[in-house]
């Protein structure tokens, strides 16, 4: 249940405009949500100083192009899990790490890494080499249908929806031409940590006129190189438990699965991964009691789908290289550079 002293209503509007435009100015989002800009820019400091939701520059849908994702499972002595989880949580393939609930693994990580030759290296040659690591099993998405940036809150209605507009679609550019360059780089290490920089701090950081570096981002999150993503802790998005399905579908079916399981509320991440359990979907659900409902409607929707194991998250750690608290605040920073 909403707690109005922490998290207003205008506050998950808000959240859910930026989830939308996440470099909207507050000026043009005033006649949406009812509020000046003024106010606007305060409700957003306040929530970012709180560790309550931030934005950050994260890999597009290119990405999956020549870079290579896929989902880490360690199990470790019972003792070792929290100090295994912190120490994992400052590797930067590691960009998102989460604690289970005991099973057959005692973490889950998602990993980026810019080839494949990368992430056999960081898998097989230093996750599987920590102290107190029993156990690997590394899994590669082939298709990712759905992922945390195109999750929304549900805060604004229709009318709100329609007058803010679609977000942005990427092009179909092909990635192998367009190369990185070093303002590139140095463009998405800023964004990875604040995507809401302003042009004229990048402009400063970078040693560019503010138009190049409009230019130049514009050209990054147009080709899918890059996008930007509003997350936010568990108080306010109402979610506070996680539970990821592994399952099997026929494979005439899997590519369907995103037309069903993805338009599910709760659905933060959909994939296609390697293994005799072909499906990976992770779900944020208000309470354990909802992890069946989530299991029996997938099913309902995909016949084919088996689901052959539940993982429940217990804590995440780190999100997408935001270090968070127990109770999932944004306290810190392990920049990712996966690109």
């Amino acid at each position: 249940m909403l707690d109005p002293g922490v998290v207003s209503e205008l506050d998950l509007s808000l959240v859910h405009a930026l989830q939308v435009h996440p470099r909207a100015a507050w000026t043009d989002l005033e006649p949406l949500l009812g509020a000046s800009a003024v106010t606007l820019a305060r409700r957003w400091e306040r929530l970012t100083a709180q560790g309550l939701a931030w934005i950050s520059a994260v890999p597009g849908p290119s990405f999956s192009r020549s870079g290579c994702t896929a989902f880490v499972f360690l199990r470790c002595a019972p003792a070792a899990r929290r100090l295994l989880a912190d120490r994992v949580a400052r590797l930067r393939e590691a960009v998102t790490v989460e604690l289970l609930a005991p099973g057959h693994a005692d973490l889950m990580l998602d990993v980026l890494t810019p080839d494949l030759a990368g992430m056999h290296r960081f898998v097989n040659e230093e996750l599987a080499l920590l102290p107190d690591v029993l156990d690997v099993e590394c899994v590669f998405a082939s298709s990712l249908y759905a992922e945390g940036s195109r999750w929304r809150l549900g805060s604004l209605d229709p009318y709100q929806l329609s007058a803010l507009g679609r977000s942005e679609t990427p092009d179909t550019m092909n990635r192998s031409a367009f190369d990185l360059s070093p303002l590139d780089h140095a463009l998405l290490d800023a964004l990875v940590q604040d995507g809401r920089t302003r042009l004229t701090d990048l402009s400063a950081l970078t040693g560019r006129s503010t138009a190049t570096v409009r230019r130049r981002l514009g050209r990054l999150t147009a080709s899918g190189v890059v996008a930007l993503r509003c997350d936010m802790a568990p108080v306010v998005s109402g979610l506070p438990v996680s539970i990821t399905f592994r399952g099997h579908a026929a494979a005439n079916d899997v590519n369907r699965l995103h037309r069903t399981l993805a338009t599910l509320p709760e659905c933060r991440l959909l994939a296609a991964v390697t293994g005799s359990a072909n499906v990976l979907a992770t779900y944020w659900v208000r309470d354990i009691g909802s992890v069946q409902q989530r299991e029996t409607a997938a099913c309902a929707q995909s016949p084919s789908l088996t689901v052959t194991d539940r993982v429940l998250g217990v804590r995440t750690v780190k999100r997408m290289g935001h270090l968070l608290d127990d109770e999932g605040r944004r306290v810190g920073v392990c920049p990712i550079r996966p690109w």
